[in-house]
């Protein structure tokens, strides 16, 4: 039986989630939803689906929602979705406290539903080809950068931007965090626009994270040094090479990668966990260590006072 679904929130993200459950054989997109009657509209004749300006008429109408609303809503309404046993994808970032985090953990549990955050690089086609050649990062250089969004302006650029290395550094390192030092300015709005962290965890492992929404141009990468091994990782692209020595040469390969949509992966993988009720690949307890880090950057930022 297929999954009956809707989308709230159909800004620039919601509008492409409705799209590609469209598209997507297990499930039925049965609604839109938005608080713009306008935005609403458009989408709603776009995809010949009904569309509700409150998302709590959806209550017994759908299984599911995928909530990409601004942060700030992402608990109300996830909370109300979830008491009313539909499962949820909740964009990133999850919540703005882990408190709003650890109540929807609690919820979903209770009533034993899906609820996924929409970390998207754990879908990339070349990060997934790299998984099985990290062993013991030593380590981890990320790279995000891009120009001024115009969007997703409720936040800075560390939950907006760094938390999806955030999320793929600390599945990859998988050892607690002994310090964090961050720096970050607001420079074209009242958050931070640039930010860098430098983490140390206690097995030794040390990644260096910068995140930028006031650059020229885009750059999705993470580099990943380890014993012997030197891999490369372009996320834009979906591109990846690793560097080995062999013997006083060093060889470069680059990796096999069946290019697919990252996005289309990743709401497939919520239809699927849903279908089956297995745990989501970035679940709420997953998606909630990555928030407690961002959210520890964001404090160490903004304690400084420098501004």
């Amino acid at each position: 039986m297929d999954i009956k679904i809707a989308v709230i929130g159909v800004g620039h993200l919601g509008s492409i989630h409705a799209k590609i459950y469209k598209e997507i054989p297990n499930c039925f997109l049965s609604a839109v939803c938005d608080s713009d009657p306008k935005r609403l509209e458009e989408i709603s004749h776009t995809l010949n689906v009904p569309g509700y300006i409150d998302y709590r008429e959806l209550f017994g109408k759908v299984d599911a929602v995928s909530v990409a609303t601004p942060t700030k809503l992402h608990f109300s309404i996830a909370a109300d979705c979830l008491k009313h046993n539909i499962h949820a994808l909740v964009e990133k970032p999850f919540t703005p406290t882990l408190k709003e985090a650890d109540q929807l953990i609690q919820i979903a549990r209770k009533n034993k539903l899906i609820l996924q955050v929409g970390h998207i690089e754990r879908f990339n086609s070349a990060f997934a080809a790299t998984l099985k050649l990290i062993k013991e990062p030593k380590f981890i250089e990320c790279h995000r950068l891009s120009p001024f969004p115009n969007r997703s302006l409720d936040i800075g650029a560390v939950l907006d931007v760094m938390i999806h290395d955030i999320d793929i550094v600390l599945g990859l390192v998988n050892s607690p965090i002994k310090k964090i030092e961050s720096v970050g300015v607001p420079v074209l709005t009242h958050f931070e626009d640039i930010a860098n962290t430098r983490l140390t965890f206690k097995n030794g492992c040390i990644a260096n994270l910068t995140a930028s929404r006031i650059s020229d141009e885009w750059l999705r990468k993470i580099r990943i040094f380890q014993k012997d091994t030197y891999i490369s990782l372009d996320y834009k692209e979906a591109k990846a090479c690793v560097y080995r020595k062999d013997g006083a040469q060093i060889t470069k390969q680059d990796l096999p990668i069946e290019k697919e949509q990252p996005l289309q992966k990743e709401l497939q993988s919520f239809i699927d966990c849903v279908t089956s009720h297995t745990e989501p690949l970035v679940s709420g307890p997953v998606a909630r260590e990555a928030l407690k880090v961002a959210l520890e950057i964001q404090k160490q930022i903004w304690q400084k006072k420098r501004f």
